[in-house]
């Protein structure tokens, strides 16, 4: 009997060991330094399908050789009762970053995540609008899971009983070390599918991986021109009077202004929605349209996608959605091409054909108590789960899908997206208001393939509305959003100039905006990032000037050894440190290298933390030694197609500098069939002066550069 239940806990042990052994995964370079494994048998709908876009070959190309960044054999995976189980290895000195558009924290090491789109509750524990599963890791490499699923990530948390390197066992009672959170050396995923694609990006560096990634989502988008001007959103009752009340107001007070956007109000009824023009708020859409394209500014319109039953198109998509209800509105299942049809034809109808230039795309992200619950079915076979995690992403390709076949851009704003949605051309927003929390969003969102505006809405103080006023501008959508409130940039009086002249400054950087995200599109360089993908950032390189300077102590290497989540790079060269209500000074950590004040040339610092107090007019901006910013005239508006600027290039300190200065015609996809330019600027010092020169236009493409002047800016 005995020697039966040995043989029987053997079989039992066997069978444990063989369901915990990994299968293997058959890796494919797809792209340069990327890498595809396969593991079971992959859904067939997944981020990347709902997405629907193709990698962007020629920039991927380009990018540096490269091996595989793990070791084959410690990236593990095993599928069990229709889950599939992964593993990849984690050294003990590495940082892990994004899994998400997180609010509140940089370092995601040592955390426990659900991926799931939701709205974001002040809580970053993976719900939020972009729970994009990629991370990338210190050192130089990055993973992307591609499931439409809630994934669940134990970040270096869980710690496995055959661990390569087991953490040391502690004895609680009488050793102040013991830690409730001993050392981890994987990072391990859960996700609810009998199978799953994998894709590892190698680096050498963590910003070549978050490149690559980019890249294979089709390059990051390029707005029009007029997209990265200056934005308001209206009260949400408001009226074609108040409309054009409003762009003249901007006007006569000197404001810039590119457009305008429609809250709920533009509709005849919302939530649910009837997708049609309230006749008495708006009796003339088609004129009031055309009126403010004489003007030069564009309008956007709100919506939410949950169809009204008097919505004129509710019975023909009634077939086409889902089992469940949104504020007693359905939800067309958009991932069939029969409500697509339908659905977007409406939003086409009238409105994007009469000059419409984009949507705001609100309460796609979640709310478990008024969203669709999982429970819930849809007509196309995809699960309430799966729709979930697409529907942002899904909104933002097929309304793009519009206005790239009329060869025009768009720019927009939407609450939710994926894996898959860098080169959309929406911005995500959200109900949360944390200025803090809005600059950490901000560091992250390069991490997880999207735009994030810190938007503004309201203050309490002055003081707080030109601090908001001050980051927005330093970001990819300069937006007042007074749906609720109804404030104007020059609602504080007493800031009033400072608010304008940041506008202003927002309209004079457009040529280096616009460069940056063309950067973006073609070399999937996010415009706006985290310091810990600037070269000279790093705790290694802080350590190592410490060794050098036979010092104990090192203000820098404490600086960067803690979470930086206050200040972030801006395009090619400039660190931007915001200011919150109630600072008079902050710390600002300026990498290995010269760097210089933005608005004076004054030098700052090189690899040293400093203390700033810029009064209440600045915003603190640095730039790199070398540093070449492009900038135009302060203009009302952003300049149209064949519309000639002249550019004064501003030069900082001493290092000989080079700039691409990108050029198209600002309005069309014709850049995607190489009508473009990336001028090269040179300026460098010869005997105290500075010597700068452009590269000439190529012959037959666009040249929309006027006077190009140079001034070289030094300590005053």
């Amino acid at each position: 009997m005995k020697s039966f239940k040995y043989v029987l806990l053997s079989c039992l042990l066997l069978g444990f060991a063989e369901l915990l052994k990994a299968q293997s995964i058959n890796w494919t370079e797809v792209e340069p330094g990327i890498w595809k494994g396969v593991i079971g048998k992959p859904e067939e709908f997944d981020l990347l399908k709902a997405a629907g876009v193709q990698p962007y070959h020629t920039g991927l190309q380009q990018m540096p050789k490269a091996s595989f960044p793990l070791a084959k054999d410690e990236v593990t995976a095993h599928v069990q009762d229709g889950k599939t189980y992964l593993r990849f290895p984690l050294e003990k000195k590495e940082q892990l970053f994004g899994f998400g558009l997180n609010f509140q924290t940089v370092f995601q090491r040592g955390k426990v995540l659900t991926l799931h789109v939701d709205n974001y509750a002040g809580k970053d524990n993976g719900r939020t609008h972009a729970p994009t599963p990629f991370y990338v890791s210190s050192n130089g490499y990055g993973v992307f899971i591609n499931s439409a699923r809630y994934i669940n990530v134990y970040a270096g948390t869980a710690i496995r009983r055959d661990s390569k390197i087991a953490p040391d066992v502690k004895d609680r009672n009488l050793d102040k070390t013991w830690s409730s959170h001993p050392y981890s050396d994987g990072v391990e995923m859960l996700v609810p599918a009998g199978g799953v694609e994998i894709y590892v990006f190698a680096g050498p560096t963590t910003l070549d991986a978050v490149r690559r990634y980019n890249l294979l989502n089709g390059g990051g988008c390029l707005p029009p021109r007029w997209g990265l001007g200056f934005t308001q959103r209206m009260q949400r009752l408001t009226d074609a009077q108040g409309v054009a009340t409003e762009a003249q107001a901007f006007e006569e007070k000197g404001y810039p202004l590119d457009f305008i956007g429609l809250e709920p109000g533009w509709q005849s009824k919302s939530y649910p929605c009837t997708f049609e023009w309230d006749k008495t708020r708006f009796p003339d859409p088609k004129g009031l349209v055309h009126d403010m394209l004489r003007k030069n500014i564009r309008l956007n319109l709100w919506t939410n996608p949950y169809v009204s039953p008097e919505a004129p198109v509710y019975k023909s998509i009634l077939p086409y959605s889902g089992s469940h209800t949104v504020w007693n509105g359905i939800v067309p299942d958009i991932s069939m091409p029969g409500a697509r049809k339908i659905f977007f034809g409406e939003l086409e109808k009238g409105k994007i054909d009469i000059g419409i230039s984009g949507y705001k795309m609100d309460e796609v992200d979640g709310g478990d108590n008024y969203l669709w619950p999982d429970v819930a079915v849809f007509p196309s076979g995809h699960d309430a789960e799966q729709m979930r995690q697409t529907y942002g992403l899904m909104m933002q390709r097929y309304t793009s899908e519009i206005y790239h076949n009329r060869n025009q851009r768009t720019f927009g704003l939407v609450r939710a997206s994926n894996g898959g949605g860098a080169s959309f051309p929406y911005v995500i927003y959200n109900d949360y208001y944390d200025h803090r929390d809005f600059i950490t969003a901000l560091v992250n969102s390069g991490f997880a393939g999207v735009l994030w505006t810190p938007e503004v809405r309201s203050s309490k103080t002055a003081e707080e509305w030109l601090r908001r006023f001050q980051s927005n501008v330093f970001s990819p959508m300069a937006m007042i959003n007074a749906w609720a409130s109804g404030t104007k940039p020059w609602s504080f009086a007493e800031v009033a100039e400072q608010v304008k002249t940041m506008a202003n400054l927002r309209m004079q950087m457009m040529p280096y905006w616009y460069s940056e995200f063309a950067k973006y599109h073609f070399e999937g360089i996010p415009p706006f990032r985290a310091m810990y993908l600037e070269d000279g950032f790093s705790n290694t390189e802080a350590k190592s000037e410490n060794k050098k300077l036979n010092l104990e102590e090192n203000p820098y290497e404490e600086a960067v050894t803690k979470e930086v989540k206050d200040q972030y790079m801006a395009g090619e060269y400039l660190l931007v440190a915001p200011m919150f209500a109630g600072q008079t000074s902050r710390k600002v950590i300026l990498p290995k290298g010269k760097w210089y004040d933005f608005y004076t040339g004054k030098y700052a610092g090189n690899g040293e933390v400093i203390n700033v107090t810029p009064g209440m007019d600045k915003i603190p901006v640095y730039v790199k030694d070398g540093g070449i910013i492009p900038m135009m005239p302060v203009m009302l508006h952003a300049p149209k197609a064949g519309q000639r600027i002249d550019i004064e290039v501003k030069y900082y300190g001493e290092q000989p500098g080079t700039y691409a200065l990108y050029d198209d015609d600002g309005e069309t996809y014709d850049y995607e069939k190489g009508n473009y330019t990336f001028r090269k600027i040179m300026v460098s010092k010869v005997n105290g002066k500075i010597k700068g020169t452009i590269s000439p236009v190529p012959k037959g493409k666009p040249d929309n550069v006027g006077k190009v002047t140079f001034k070289a800016m030094t300590e005053l």
